[in-house]
């Protein structure tokens, strides 16, 4: 816990100070803990792995990286594919790896981490494009780079490259397919399959996305992309008692980390880095200064994005605990030089992630890429099924950049069904009239009939991303699910019309107005 509260302050990503704590028990340590065992630490590291992308696929938010798909699958393909040849030909030629070596090398170092670029941008919030395409890359990527270290690792000749080509397609494909069932059959039941308890949703999700790893490996798919895929989809399925259920996945996901990199600290041996130090920092510049970019500019060239994007994102090409753990797979295998490929690693992951983590959000600063502070912040909603009443309760937060922020409880305009039954400010609680004003920081119980649950929760997403006139502006999610364009203009002015007020009845209602925003004032002060 105090390495997570160190690491948060000073902007470096805390797997240092998790391998900080594993080198200083294992060997040459204080505590000179003896510890060698590379397919135990393979073995954990594949659990932690799951563990990790389940996580991660759970906190993808659909909306933002669906833009980004397209650029995060070349990434993830054609982009591993020059990263992979460019690393293995500066690690051959110039460190004088041999090829099998290189290859690994390059292979390894292939796999990027979001969640290490993303705990030093906390300060420098990114626009959605970028958070989307360096997520989704983080989250596909890993499922290729582990194809190609196993077959780099294998005793025997390497394939042709076709082939491997094909294999890697074709695993990828069964993956994707069985984390696309896995997660629907896995949401569809949890939405429609009451549990008796809201301790068991969690749970419960967890695992089916390591179920759906465990699908994947065994038809001799890619379990990694299953997943994430299914994480994903049970991640945007809007399950009930969802807050809880991200928090569990949150808590095991450091878990996974913190145990995961204590084990790889313990694996090293710190006196067997020094000969392999300046052969990781060439290593590591040939990635970082040639490969990466490289990788970046050919892979989203298709796509117009400025070029400060492409830099951001070259430079944001963190690794953490996936290149490490990887590096373990040749040493299981038995491959000559594989204890050296993993110094050569481990020392780059930590070189670079120095070099390049406190420097992540200068360049972005520098670069004038930051994300719109009056963009409207997505409002955090949680639904509990009242399985008896057939009705939903749904706790809705409003955040900072909420445009229902202002708005009147009438102007909400929720579909009838549903109604706001209580507003808890400033940690009191109180029951709101349809003149009470909406602020930021807000707290909403919203009682919804099992029909409109979907059309209230859709209104609130669209009050809160267009302010109230949001239906009438063409937004989707007002009331009835459509916008008001179109034929329907004619029927709101209609009802327009009908809402009309004398002068007299419109100025009784702004004394009203205002004696209400007098009194919470006064209860906020």
């Amino acid at each position: 816990m105090a390495a997570v509260r160190i690491s948060s302050r000073s902007g470096l990503p805390s797997l240092l100070l998790y391998l900080g704590i594993g080198i200083a028990i294992g060997q040459d340590g204080i505590f000179d803990v003896k510890f060698d065992n590379a397919e135990l630490t393979q073995v954990i590291g594949y659990a932690a792995l799951v563990v990790i992308l389940a996580e991660g696929g759970l906190g993808t938010k659909w909306k933002e990286i669906k833009p980004a798909l397209p650029a995060a699958v070349m990434l993830s393909l054609v982009g591993v594919a020059v990263s992979v040849g460019v690393t293995a030909a500066g690690a051959h030629y110039l460190v004088g790896l041999e090829w099998r070596q290189a290859l690994i090398i390059g292979a390894v170092v292939s796999s990027t981490d979001a969640a290490a670029v993303f705990s030093v941008l906390r300060k420098v919030p990114l626009p959605a494009r970028i958070t989307g395409v360096l997520e989704a890359e983080s989250g596909f990527n890993d499922a290729p780079v582990v194809i190609l270290v196993v077959a780099f690792s294998t005793q025997g000749p390497v394939d042709s490259w076709y082939l491997l080509v094909g294999e890697i397609a074709l695993e990828l494909a069964i993956g994707a397919a069985v984390g696309i069932a896995v997660g629907w059959l896995g949401s569809y039941g949890l939405r429609h399959v009451a549990l008796p308890a809201s301790g068991l949703y969690p749970i419960a999700v967890m695992a089916i996305a390591v179920s759906a790893y465990a699908a994947g490996a065994m038809v001799h798919g890619s379990g990694f992309l299953a997943v994430y895929l299914a994480a994903m989809i049970l991640g945007n399925a809007k399950l009930p008692h969802w807050p809880a259920t991200r928090g569990f996945a949150d808590g095991l996901g450091w878990l996974a980390q913190i145990g995961m990199f204590v084990l790889l600290g313990l694996l090293v041996t710190p006196h067997d880095l020094l000969d392999d130090f300046w052969p990781a920092v060439v290593v590591g510049l040939v990635l970082t200064v040639v490969a990466r970019p490289l990788e970046v500019f050919i892979s989203l060239a298709p796509f117009r994005l400025p070029w400060q994007e492409k830099a951001l994102m070259s430079w944001a090409g963190l690794r953490g605990a996936v290149p490490i753990i990887l590096a373990t797979i040749p040493m299981v295998s038995g491959i000559e030089g594989s204890t050296r490929v993993f110094n050569i690693v481990f020392v780059l992951v930590i070189v670079y992630t120095l070099i390049q983590g406190p420097t992540l959000p200068w360049l972005a600063k520098a670069l004038k890429i930051a994300d719109d502070p009056s963009e409207a912040a997505d409002l955090g909603i949680e639904s509990a099924p009242l399985e008896r009443l057939r009705g939903h309760l749904l706790s809705v937060a409003i955040p900072g950049k909420s445009k229902m922020h202002g708005v009147e409880v009438g102007e909400l305009r929720l579909p009838s069904g549903a109604a706001v039954t209580l507003v808890v400010r400033d940690g009191k609680s109180f029951v709101p009239t349809p003149p009470t004003v909406l602020r930021r920081g807000d707290e909403l119980l919203v009682v919804a009939t099992d029909p409109v649950r979907d059309a209230a929760e859709a209104r609130l997403r669209a009050v809160g991303e267009g302010g109230k006139l949001a239906g009438w502006l063409g937004a989707e999610g007002h009331t009835g699910g459509e916008a008001f364009t179109g034929p329907h203009v004619s029927n709101a002015l209609k009802a327009v019309k009908k809402l009309g007020r004398t002068p007299e009845e419109a100025k009784a209602r702004e004394a009203r107005t205002r004696r209400e925003k007098s009194h919470e004032t006064k209860a906020h002060h």
